[in-house]
């Protein structure tokens, strides 16, 4: 390569000098023509003598000419390829290697010669600019490209004509898209949606850019926004895919929770209602009186109750309860909850069976709280356990939390509901819960007070063989 340039160098030079050469030549010719015509004239016999003693010094000039030009330019063809080409070609080739990751160390490859190594200093200065501005260019594209593929909402970015130029893993498992799914129109024809990437662009005022959509048992909300490049001119369209599923199932429960509210209240006030008016309309002997008036007082006693729970709720929702945290034996607790709940064990027969470790170390929670979660749980085990059962209570210790399970062998509770019964007002059977007494707020309160105690609440069950719960609360250290 070093050779072709030097020979390209030396020829230009070579054939410049040729050219002017060439000049002398010519001068050469004209003069043997006018010897020619000199000749035939005997009287300019001394003037051709001259002629031809300038003519014979002109060819020696032109000889020594040729020689002393063609060394020149072998001398200015080398000066050039050392001093201008070679450290150019340096320069470039510093700059491929640039251009193609490599590492290279510019001050090795620079050699200073005079002004031209002046220049190809700066050039070395510049091309270390360079690679730095382009490595802090890749790092930030890293970066991006890192967040981009661990972000759990989906990134399609489209350009002007629709087709996707970048997309990350969440989208395409959010919408189920392939690799045919390429184009703006696909994606969305897919998914039902009817939306125009150039109303999105041109129209971005008029037009909705946010779209909610049902995918099976996931929702999920597509906001579309334009970009622009660096002159500000549309680019494309940039579309975030978000899973919502999780918001939309709480908006779905608030709805239910104020439909079962409002459902829950309702019954007692109507019956209260309706008994106060009859009452107020005639005369009516005590015992029908009395009849009315107790079940206005058991109406009033089950709204008095479900309001409590509401506000228990409320207060735990907003960590409004003010806990008093002691250590407590959990063993002492338990049988003192079944001596609260006597009457209603005598009232069905049940056989109730308490079995305590006597290794159990006291426990560190809120005593109140937990009473309440104990007396709810034996609670639920004698209403749901049909006449003359057997509840059988068990406390123990097992790694660094004491627990109280209660087993009874009443209607048990299906399947599907296991998942739901800490869901408020959530009933398996809501006629007879209701006909027990039982708001549907007690396991949604017990499960409260357990998280802020830092316990825990288990439950297995088996329709028609009964109901297993486990409570498990930190012990003291």
């Amino acid at each position: 390569m070093k050779k072709n340039v030097n020979l390209k160098i030396v020829t230009i030079f070579f054939v410049l000098g040729i050219i002017l050469i060439l000049g002398l030549g010519a001068c050469y010719i004209v003069m043997l023509n006018q010897i020619e015509e000199l000749g035939s004239v005997q009287e300019n016999f001394a003037l051709i003598e001259s002629v031809r003693s300038q003519l014979s010094q002109t060819k020696l000039i032109v000889i020594i000419s040729i020689i002393i030009y063609t060394v020149i330019s072998i001398l200015i063809g080398y000066f050039v390829l050392k001093a201008v080409v070679s450290p150019m070609k340096r320069l470039i080739k510093s700059a491929e290697e640039i251009a193609s990751g490599e590492n290279v160390n510019i001050e090795q490859n620079l050699q200073t010669s005079g002004e031209v190594g002046d220049l190809e200093n700066a050039f070395g200065i510049m091309t270390n600019e360079l690679k730095q501005k382009l490595n802090e260019v890749n790092r930030q594209k890293r970066q991006i490209e890192t967040i981009l593929l661990h972000m759990t909402d989906g990134i399609i970015a489209f350009d002007m004509d629709g087709k996707i130029i970048h997309i990350n893993p969440a989208a395409k498992n959010l919408l189920g898209l392939n690799d045919k799914d390429n184009t703006f129109d696909k994606v969305f024809k897919k998914l039902n949606i009817d939306i125009n990437i150039e109303k999105i662009i041109y129209l971005e005022n008029w037009t909705s850019s946010e779209q909610r959509k049902n995918l099976g048992d996931k929702y999920i909300n597509i906001l579309f926004a334009p970009f622009q490049d660096e002159n500000d001119r549309p680019a494309g369209v940039i579309a975030l895919i978000q899973d919502i599923t999780e918001h939309v199932k709480l908006d779905n429960m608030r709805k239910e929770f104020v439909a079962d509210v409002s459902h829950e209240l309702k019954t007692p006030i109507t019956s209260i209602m309706g008994y106060s008016d009859t009452l107020l309309e005639g005369e009516y002997d005590d015992e029908t009186k009395t009849k009315f008036l107790s079940v206005i007082s058991t109406e009033a006693r089950r709204m008095a109750k479900l309001v409590t729970d509401l506000l228990t709720l409320s207060r735990y929702d907003n960590k409004k309860i003010t806990s008093e945290i002691t250590n407590f034996d959990l063993g002492e607790l338990t049988k003192k909850c079944i001596e609260k709940l006597k009457f209603e064990i005598e009232k069905k027969g049940h056989n109730v069976e308490c079995f305590v470790t006597a290794s159990v170390p006291p426990v560190i929670a809120d005593k109140y709280g937990i009473e309440r979660v104990v007396l709810n749980i034996l609670s639920n085990a004698i209403k749901y356990t049909p006449d003359n059962g057997t509840i059988k209570v068990y406390v123990g210790f097992v790694y660094n939390d004491a627990y109280i399970k209660v087993i009874d062998n009443g209607i048990g509770i299906p399947e599907e509901d296991l998942g739901r019964i800490f869901e408020r007002f959530y009933r398996v059977d809501k006629a007879r819960s209701r006909e027990l007494g039982g708001t549907g707020l007690g396991l949604s309160i017990a499960k409260e007070i357990l998280n802020q105690n830092k316990g825990s609440i288990d439950i297995k069950s088996e329709v028609g063989k009964g109901t297993e719960v486990v409570i498990r609360i930190p012990t003291k250290k």
